[in-house]
C-alpha cells in the first residue's frame, strides 16, 4: 500500500478547521436559549477535565501521591470557586511540590 501522508495531513486539517468554523457561521446571532448556554458555560471545565483526569491516573515518578494531590488541591480551589486557570495552577503546583519534596 502507497500511502501519501500529505493526504492524511489535509484531511485532518480540513476537519479541524470545519468543526472550529461551523459554529461560527451557523450562530450568528446571540444564543439566547437558557439551557444551551449554561451548556457552553461548562465546556472550559469538562475539556479540562477531560485532559487531566488521565494524567492523574498515570502519575509520573512518584506514583499515584503526587496525581492525588494536585487532584485534591484542584477540587478545594474550585469548590472556593476559584477560576480555571487559577485551579490548574495550583494544582500544577501541588503536583510540583510533592514530587520534589516527596
Amino acid at each position: 500500500m502507497n500511502h501519501n501522508v500529505y493526504i492524511y495531513i489535509l484531511v485532518m486539517a480540513g476537519v479541524t478547521y470545519l468543526v472550529r468554523m461551523l459554529p461560527l457561521v451557523l450562530s450568528r446571532k446571540e444564543i439566547r436559549n437558557r439551557y444551551i448556554r449554561s451548556f457552553l458555560f461548562y465546556v472550559p471545565y469538562t475539556c479540562l477535565a477531560a485532559m487531566t483526569f488521565p494524567a492523574i491516573l498515570s502519575a509520573p515518578d512518584k506514583g499515584m501521591a503526587a496525581g492525588a494531590a494536585g487532584f485534591i488541591v484542584a477540587l478545594i480551589a474550585a469548590y472556593k470557586e476559584k477560576s480555571l486557570v487559577t485551579v490548574a495552577l495550583l494544582a500544577c503546583a501541588a503536583v510540583f511540590i510533592v514530587e520534589r519534596f516527596i
